[in-house]
């Protein structure tokens, strides 16, 4: 069975200086930083535009409901 793989491939390509090599090098690159950019925005927690103007709208909309349920009495 080792023979059958040390002549089957060769693992010389895989390189870091063969063309195969640095393109798994660079792949690996985008990928580790796309999970770092990943974890960063999680961990800031930034809400977009959008979730803002939701939130706002369904804040607006609660307080009205509040106030219809205990009306101000003068």
């Amino acid at each position: 069975m080792i023979i059958f793989l040390n002549s089957a491939i060769n693992l010389k390509i895989f390189s870091p200086t063969a063309p195969i090599g640095i393109f798994i090098l660079f792949i690996g690159l985008i990928f580790s930083g796309m999970i770092f950019y990943i974890i960063y925005a999680v961990s800031t927690n930034k809400e977009s535009i959008d979730d803002k103007k939701i939130r706002t709208g369904k804040e607006i909309i609660q307080q009205e409901k509040i106030g219809k349920l205990f009306p101000k009495k003068k």
